[in-house]
This record gives structure tokens, C-alpha cells and sequence, in this order.
């Protein structure tokens, strides 16, 4: 068993773990970040690619409406690369209460949400593909922001200051001297070893999974409620701005432009297992007829897939429970040793992606206060890698940087423009990436055809520059085509159906993916 030491400890690959190893890193803790699967996997890696301006809490939960809002500006400012300035509007449709704008513009300005009402006829000329019988509409600081660069920057940061960042790694025990954690022990889901983790502080940022964590450490109460809702992205941008309905947040009230796609979302539906991952039919079309509401002819645009996130929802477990829609989006950060008398472990979870930054300086502000070591935290004022020269992301800029030597590039994923020269260059850092960790990476297989023209062939690359076996690398191709199929099957009409049949055709009868070899160690 290999044994490493460490003084801080983080349990979750996520934004917020990821933020907590980041602001550690930065104060000159010496840090192990560990998650079971790739950067952003889990709940970060599953939403609609919202930076909330605040508004959507405004009237509900003023609180996190405050702290989302702080962070907006503060993030446009550290993580530029990886957010497009969409800007927002929150519109009153047919369907909504028309005396809710005001309660909106009255909750806007006391909880210091920047919130201009502008005319319709202005809404309806910069977004023609809006509902023409919007009554009302109001200009926020929404913007869409990219969560794997978000992710990968923060684990870039971590690296620069010391970091070691550890994926696939699964926890499968907490170690406890007494009544003090004193780390943990983690499973290499690739190499098969047991690997101990000794650390001063153990920070449980496990979001939707944090109740579990708490439980391997004998903690109970701490009671996350996942909160499961889908998401649907349309194969292109029918706004170029976030719109919201204004209203009391509910059900398909929001569509996001991100990247190429727009995202309509999301249901909210309480869950037993944060790995639920499950599309009911019937949420998919509620999905569909709200978009209509939203944009007309939503129904007939092709959608490209759907996909479940599932929120860490914090409640206290001595609490009476309550619908997953009335919960706080608000952060919780708790020291066991002050709530159980189990000293060493800090649970941060809840809270809103735009709010990460944030959970991460509490909490490592309680990290100095367990080792007595009190620095300042840097990070809102310190760009993320990728990120120093304080330019915002713009829809095209991809594209422009690709044209000027496109001549001398090989495109493996043409609706992705990633070429072979980045694909390889991924290969050299991580040889050991599924190809599902470098869609996550480079955004792989992520366009209209969902992998039908490139996923072969960086399947051909990964076999030759990784040296994986051939037999290992046709697992690899069927595993991405099971989990791509998963997320398209529920939406499957239309352009996409025609899409997905000729992929079939390409998969089953020219390379006969049902046949391949899947075992063994022979190329």
C-alpha cells in the first residue's frame, strides 16, 4: 500500500474542491485533491452553464441571491477565459403573474442585484426568436460560463502552488485516530492499489455525496438532499442572451446560450441516490412544451441530448423535510468538530457553481483556523491560468485563432474544431484519459453528431500515441458510444433520429462495434 501525507485533504473533484485545493494551494497549504472519477464529472460537469446574476433568487432566497451576485463580478474577473458575457433578461410571459415583475424589481434592489427594465419592443428586436407577447422585460448580468475550463484552470492553479490532484480515486474509507480524522483511504480505480492518505484537515467537498463521505467517518445528519433535474441542448443558439421567465423559479423557466447550443432547464425532482441519473419521458416533454413558451417553434428546433445533474442540497438533519425546490441555494460549512465532536474534517456543500469561489475562501479560512496558521486568501484578485488577460470568451474567437493555421492542421472533430495536435498533446499529459475524459478536456464528440465522425478516429490516436492495447481501446470507443447514447436516445425525433441512425450505420456496419474485442492484453 503506498502512503502519502498532506496537510490539507480534499475529498471532491468538482468546482468547490477544486476552488478549496486551488485557495489552499495559493496560502502555501500543501494539498491532495482526490475524486473517484475525472475533474467536474460529477454534479459541476452536469448543469446548464449558468453564471447567475443573482436574479433568480431574488424573491425566494435573498441570501444566496446577495452571494451569487458578489461572485459574478468577482469571477468575471479571475476566470474570464472561461465565461462568454451573454448578459440576461428575465421576460413576463402569457403564462406568468404580471404582479410578480415588480416584487422582482423591488427584491433586485435590496439585495444589490443589477436589474434595468427595458422596453419589449428593445428585448424583441435584439432577440427575435423570443415569445412576441412578452409583456414585460428586464436586463440582469447573467453570462455563460464553460465548467470544465473553470475546473481544469482551478486544478492548473493547485498544480503551480504544489497541488497533487489525484483522479480515480475513490474513497473508501475515513481514517479516524479517536475522535479526530486524520485522512483517508482511496482505491485507484485504474491501477487497482490501495493508496493511504494522511492529512491534518480533511475537507469534504463531495457535494451530493457529501452525507456519504460524513457517514464512512461515523457522522451522521449531514443530510444533503440531491435534488435531480434535466437539461436539454438545442444544436444551436435560438437566443443569443440567458433568458428567464420572471417568475418563481420552477420547471424549463430558463435557456441558456452556451458555446454553440442553447440549454434549456430544469426540473427538480428529490432523489435517493446522487447517482441517479435516470430521464423520464414525461420530464423531456414538460421540458419541450416550456421551451415553447420561451421560443415558439422550440419544439420543432432538433435537440441534441439530455443529460441529469443532481444538486447537493444541505439540510440539517434534525429539520423536518421539505420539497428539494424550497431548500436554500445558499452554501452550508460545518466543522465536526464543533457539530459532532469529531475533530479534523470540514464538510462544505449546497450553495451554486457561481458561488464556489467563495464556499473555497470559508472554508480555507477555517482550514487556518484549524492549524493556526492564518494567511490571507488571494484568489479574488488572482486569474486563473488562462485567464491574466482579463478577456472575457467570444463565440468565434475559436474559430478565428483555428483559421490563421488551419492549413496545417488536421481536424479530428470538426463540429468541436479540436485537431490531432491537441488531442495528442492531451494523450502526452494523461495517457491514461478515457475518451470521456478528453470530451470533457477538449470538448470531443460534443457537437451535432455526438461523436459519429471523430470518435473513431481519436479512438485510431489513442491506440498509436498512448500506447493502450488494442483490446483496451475498443472498450474505450463502446464505453463513450453507451454513455453518448444514454444522453440522446430520450430526445431522439427529427434531425437528430436521422443523425443518430446513419452514426448506427457507421458504428454497427462498418466497424461492427457489437463484435469488438474488449479483453485482454493483446495490440
Amino acid at each position: 500500500m503506498i502512503t502519502l501525507t498532506t496537510e490539507v485533504l480534499v475529498i471532491g473533484g468538482g468546482t468547490t474542491g477544486a476552488g478549496v485545493a486551488w485557495d489552499a494551494a495559493q496560502r502555501g497549504f500543501d494539498v491532495i485533491l482526490v475524486d473517484r472519477g475525472d475533474l467536474a464529472e460529477g454534479t459541476s460537469g452536469r448543469f446548464h452553464g449558468l453564471l447567475h446574476s443573482g436574479g433568480r433568487y431574488v424573491v425566494k432566497d435573498p441570501r444566496a441571491a446577495r452571494e451569487c451576485g458578489a461572485e459574478n463580478r468577482i469571477l468575471r474577473r479571475v476566470a474570464a477565459d472561461c465565461i462568454e458575457d451573454t448578459g440576461g433578461l428575465f421576460v413576463t410571459t402569457p403564462w406568468d403573474d404580471p404582479a410578480y415583475a415588480d416584487r422582482f424589481v423591488e427584491a433586485c434592489h435590496s439585495a444589490g442585484v443589477d436589474c434595468e427594465e427595458i422596453p419589449v419592443a428593445q428585448a424583441l428586436r435584439e432577440q427575435p426568436r423570443l415569445h412576441p407577447e412578452i409583456s414585460r422585460a428586464f436586463r440582469v448580468l447573467d453570462a455563460a460560463i464553460d465548467v470544465w475550463k473553470t475546473v481544469a484552470a482551478l486544478a492548473e492553479g493547485a498544480r503551480r502552488h504544489g497541488a497533487r490532484i489525484l483522479t480515480h480515486h475513490e474513497v473508501r474509507a475515513v481514517q479516524r485516530r479517536d475522535d479526530t480524522v486524520t485522512g483517508a483511504l482511496v482505491h485507484d480505480l485504474r491501477t487497482g492499489e490501495d493508496v493511504s492518505i494522511e492529512a491534518r484537515v480533511t475537507v469534504n467537498a463531495a457535494g451530493a455525496w457529501a452525507g456519504q463521505i460524513a457517514s464512512l467517518a461515523g457522522i451522521e445528519g449531514v443530510r444533503v438532499l440531491p435534488g435531480r433535474g434535466i437539461m436539454i441542448a438545442m444544436n444551436h443558439r435560438l437566443v443569443q442572451t440567458v433568458i428567464n421567465r420572471c417568475q418563481m423559479p420552477s420547471d424549463g423557466d430558463i435557456l441558456v446560450p452556451i458555446r454553440t447550443v442553447s440549454v434549456i432547464g430544469t426540473t427538480d425532482e428529490h432523489t435517493e441516490d446522487p447517482d441517479d441519473h435516470s430521464v423520464p419521458p414525461a420530464e423531456v416533454d414538460s421540458m419541450l412544451d416550456e421551451g415553447e413558451k420561451l421560443v415558439p417553434g422550440f419544439r420543432q428546433a432538433r435537440a441534441l441530448r439530455v443529460w441529469t445533474g443532481v444538486r447537493p442540497l444541505f439540510q440539517d438533519g434534525k429539520a423536518a423535510a421539505v420539497a428539494t425546490r424550497d431548500v436554500t441555494r445558499a452554501h452550508a460549512l460545518l466543522d465536526h468538530r464543533q457539530r459532532d465532536g469529531v475533530g479534523g474534517l470540514i464538510t462544505i456543500t449546497g450553495g451554486k457553481l457561481t458561488t464556489f469561489r467563495l464556499m473555497a475562501q470559508e472554508t480555507v479560512d477555517l482550514v487556518c483556523w484549524m492549524l493556526s496558521r492564518m494567511r490571507p486568501c488571494a484568489t479574488g484578485s488572482t486569474p486563473l491560468p488562462g485567464s491574466e488577460s482579463g478577456e472575457h470568451y467570444r463565440l468565434g474567437g475559436r474559430l478565428a485563432r483555428k483559421e490563421a493555421a488551419l492549413a496545417g492542421r488536421r481536424v479530428v472533430c470538426e463540429c468541436e474544431l479540436v485537431s490531432r495536435e491537441q488531442l495528442e498533446a492531451a494523450l502526452a499529459e494523461s495517457p491514461e484519459a478515457s475518451l470521456d475524459d478528453l470530451r470533457r478536456r477538449l470538448r470531443l464528440g460534443m457537437g451535432p453528431c455526438q461523436g459519429g465522425f471523430c470518435i473513431y478516429r481519436a479512438a485510431g490516436i489513442m491506440h498509436e500515441r498512448a500506447s493502450a492495447s488494442a483490446p483496451d481501446t475498443d472498450r474505450a470507443l463502446t464505453e463513450f458510444l453507451a454513455e453518448r447514447w444514454r444522453g440522446v436516445w430520450p430526445v431522439l425525433y427529427g434531425d437528430q433520429l436521422r443523425q443518430m441512425r446513419f452514426d448506427e450505420w457507421v458504428f454497427h456496419g462498418v466497424l461492427d462495434v457489437d463484435h469488438l474485442p474488449v479483453g485482454g492484453d493483446q495490440r
